[in-house]
């Protein structure tokens, strides 16, 4: 068994390499941890040959992201590391976000509902609050989709995830994106049309 550490920047960015790391790989994504600036790290874990595939493909997408990803996989860690990667949760007194995301965060229910609807992710993140909840309700008022939560990583970075039909969802995150105007720094604007549970199971339900 190894492990797998991927330091990404913007929360963003970050669920999208994420994602598609879990889906081209045997691993296990086991969370991702904040820093308090834009970057976060994500962790996984499987054999080794699985972990190295899943870093390339970090290292690939957020390139393609125009972002800059530094990987890492420990193939025979310490025992004593485990005390480093699974710990409990708590929210950061700083900026009041997560210190990191964990699929123990939201227990899973009997019915998968993004799975069984396949529903899409929409994933806008601004440096701003003030632009967030415009775009946010820029978001809703243009198209059916839901609210899942917002997401602060510190530095004034806040995302927030709305779910529904891949149509929907792209039509509120292009409102969104437009919405954010004057009012802060748009990061990134994303929809990911099939997320992988194990994602879905970091967010709200």
């Amino acid at each position: 068994m190894a492990f797998g550490f991927a330091e990404v920047p913007f929360f963003s960015i970050t669920a999208l390499v994420a994602d598609e790391a879990v889906k081209s790989a045997k691993v296990r994504l086991l969370g991702i941890e904040t820093t308090g600036n834009e970057n976060l790290m994500i962790r996984f874990e499987g054999d080794v040959a699985s972990v190295e595939a899943a870093l390339a493909t970090v290292e690939r997408r957020a390139g393609q992201l125009g972002a800059k990803a530094i990987v890492r996989c420990l193939a025979n860690p310490n025992e004593s590391l485990a005390g480093l990667i699974y710990f409990p949760n708590a929210q950061n007194p700083l900026y009041g976000g997560r210190d990191q995301f964990l699929p123990s965060d939201y227990p899973k229910t009997e019915t998968k509902i993004m799975s069984n609807k396949q529903e899409a992710l929409g994933i806008l993140e601004t440096q701003g609050l003030a632009a967030i909840l415009e775009a946010t309700d820029a978001m809703l008022k243009s198209a059916n989709v839901t609210l899942v939560g917002k997401e602060k990583i510190g530095a004034a970075y806040v995302t927030v995830i709305v779910k529904g039909d891949v149509a929907a969802v792209t039509a509120a995150i292009d409102a969104g994106s437009k919405a954010v105007g004057q009012l802060g720094k748009l990061i990134a604007a994303h929809v990911i049309a099939r997320p992988h549970d194990d994602l879905t199971a970091l967010l709200p339900k």
